[in-house]
């Protein structure tokens, strides 16, 4: 496969961690969740920075995506260099060696009534 789709820059403004969750177990679990496609054939090798309101950005947090792969990594499961707190606004910066498609989603089981917000992340475009 010789396709190359995507962007090397990503940015997704808005993020925020639940952090409650009326659901059991990991499915049910409150989260935030960057979903990367990988239609290259080398291994994306990707840094998130982050970065919030009224404090300095942590980061990066370093994530490979396999080559020809999707992956998704919730932004709780993130811990080095430290953990990303819960029931704080933050928005992130994605950068990738490779081009990669990037897409935000989040599942709010705070309420009865289950919530799903996804939209892809805005990606800086650059010639070639």
């Amino acid at each position: 496969m010789k396709t190359r789709i995507g962007a090397r820059s990503w940015a997704i403004p808005e993020g925020y961690i639940p952090a409650k969750s009326k659901g059991r177990g990991r499915a049910l679990e409150s989260r935030e969740t960057a979903c990367f496609l990988n239609a290259c054939e080398q291994d994306a090798h990707v840094e998130i920075v982050i970065l919030f309101v009224d404090r300095d950005p942590v980061g990066p947090y370093r994530i490979t995506v396999p080559a020809l792969c999707a992956l998704h990594v919730r932004f709780h499961d993130l811990d080095d260099p430290a953990p990303i707190p819960r029931d704080t606004d933050f928005a992130s910066i994605i950068t990738s060696d490779v081009p990669i498609v990037v897409q935000h989603a989040r599942f709010d089981s705070r309420e009865d009534a289950l919530a799903l917000l996804s939209t892809v992340a805005f990606a800086e475009t650059t010639a070639s």
